[in-house]
């Protein structure tokens, strides 16, 4: 009978372990991969692959050449100045911002016409400032490119010298990523997917381009994980071997306050074709998850909050990215003493 009471404990604890079962342990659980990845497409509208119809208009850095026919010694250069304005032979100050060369012309002879019997003047188009693009990355004469008639992508790209060729190789293969590759307009990144078009010639992705496009194609050779959006230093990381979510958000200082940690987003492949996994990152803390393991150019994005879909995150995420990028390499072509700046946050979206 004495042995009853250590019986009844004995049976207690097994009932006990049936009815919880073994607890999860992410210190000795097997890391895994992601395998609820979405894929996410943007298509180019055909209203991009059409050549502007709008002439091109003078502003302020223009350069035009001016002649009044049948008077020597009238040809001579014109600027247009930060106003404007044009100052030619006697006619006092013209207001040119926003004309096209032949409406300059007309205005020349109607101002002239005091001074001279019936004017002709011939105004051509000699240097553009006012209208530009940005054609950055690994090419051979990368740099801020006028844009004075139609441009494509890929006569951009051309202008620059073409991709950059390894002298080892020979090739642009290891030196450009074109996965990460991207166009924006206006603080928007435009679904121009750079692979396809520069590799596989699908002249479906050849858009044309408008003042101040930001046309970027980032070195193949870069081997890291952004860390963005509700981290404390958010910023990108070297890549290292078996690295893992939990890993480069602790790297990044740890989420900051008011993170919503339930849907941790990574971004994979292609910006233009991204595909989207969402991952409870609370769980992982709390041992109730294994962690994930992250591969080269990940994109990791801490949201403030929930979405309703897919698509939103990924645009939160990637518009980060790009936006960053965009200001940082911008700085570096502008100044050789520009310092690199934090990740920029998105404009907020809905939900």
């Amino acid at each position: 009978m004495k042995t009853l009471p250590y019986l009844l404990l004995l049976m207690l604890v097994v009932a006990a372990c049936r009815v919880t079962g073994p607890k999860f342990d992410a210190r000795y659980e097997t890391l895994v991969a992601l395998t609820n990845l979405v894929s996410i497409s943007n298509r180019v509208s055909s209203e991009m692959l059409l050549p502007p119809k709008d002439p091109f208009r003078l502003g302020p850095g223009d350069r035009i050449e001016v002649e009044i026919l049948g008077e020597t010694g009238s040809r001579t250069s014109v600027g247009v100045g930060p106003d404007g304005m044009i100052y030619y032979d006697l006619a006092d100050g013209i207001d040119v911002w926003g004309s096209t060369v032949g409406e300059t012309k007309a205005l020349l002879e109607k101002r002239l016409a005091p001074y001279y019997r019936e004017p002709r003047v011939t105004v051509s188009l000699k240097d553009v400032k006012s209208r530009r693009v940005w054609v950055l990355g690994r090419l051979n004469n990368s740099g801020v490119y006028s844009l004075a008639e139609p441009m494509t992508v890929i006569e951009a790209v051309s202008r620059a010298g073409g991709l950059f060729v390894s002298r080892f190789t020979g090739t642009t293969e290891e030196l450009a990523d074109l996965e990460h590759s991207f166009l924006i307009r206006n603080g928007e990144m435009m679904p121009v997917n750079f692979m396809a078009l520069l590799r596989k010639g699908d002249m479906s992705q050849n858009i044309y381009l408008q003042p101040d496009d930001f046309l970027y194609l980032p070195s193949a050779l870069s081997q890291e994980v952004y860390v963005l959006g509700m981290v404390r230093a958010p910023r990108p990381l070297g890549f290292s071997e078996s690295m893992t979510l939990g890993t480069a958000i602790a790297k990044a200082l740890g989420p900051a306050q008011g993170a919503f940690l339930r849907e941790v987003v990574i971004v994979r492949g292609a910006l233009a074709e991204p595909r989207v996994a969402l991952v409870n990152y609370q769980a992982i803390m709390l041992g109730q998850a294994p962690d994930v393991l992250l591969e080269p150019r990940d994109i990791v994005y801490v949201p403030e909050k929930p979405y309703k879909y897919p698509e939103k995150y990924a645009k939160m995420a990637v518009d980060t990215f790009v936006r960053t990028a965009a200001a940082n390499e911008g700085g570096r072509a502008g100044s050789r003493q520009f310092q690199s700046i934090q990740p920029i946050a998105p404009i907020q979206i809905g939900p």
